[in-house]
């Protein structure tokens, strides 16, 4: 296997990670729960085989686990309360904000991409239009040497 096909293939199952931790996160704001019983719950996600499954935990755990914390980072970037977004942009989001302040592996530009494949694909009809503003306004701020 080449480089270029190992990179792709572990960015493939990063993105499989992330489909699956927005279930969980919408699952979270609709029925508060552990981060340990939403790694529980989601084990066995039908895409789970194909995830990047240490991603997968450590998206849930670090956003559920201070879930208070990450919606007051998020109000910054935001034009409303975190608790009046919709449930899927919201957990978007979420995903992004950890990933643009605790994942410097993860160039901004895949974070903002990835949020906006998300929304585009579970969200609102125009969500992925505000995700990508808010995601843009985070990233300038938390990544300014890479922005």
């Amino acid at each position: 296997m080449s480089e270029l096909t190992a990179r792709r293939a572990a960015s493939n199952r990063r993105a499989v990670a992330r489909k699956i931790a927005v279930q969980a996160l919408y699952r979270w704001q609709v029925n508060a729960g552990s981060w340990q019983d939403l790694l529980l719950e989601f084990a066995d996600a039908q895409d789970m085989p194909k995830a990047d499954r240490e991603y997968f935990d450590a998206l849930v755990r670090g956003i559920v686990a201070d879930g208070a914390s990450w919606d007051v980072a998020l109000a910054r970037y935001t034009d409303r309360a975190p608790s009046g977004l919709d449930p899927v942009e919201h957990a978007v989001l979420l995903i992004g904000l950890y990933e643009l302040s605790s994942r410097p592996d993860v160039p901004y530009r895949v974070v903002i991409n990835e949020g906006v494949g998300l929304a585009r694909r579970f969200g609102a009809t125009d969500g992925h239009k505000y995700v990508n503003a808010v995601l843009d306004r985070a990233a300038r701020d938390l990544r300014r040497d890479e922005h």
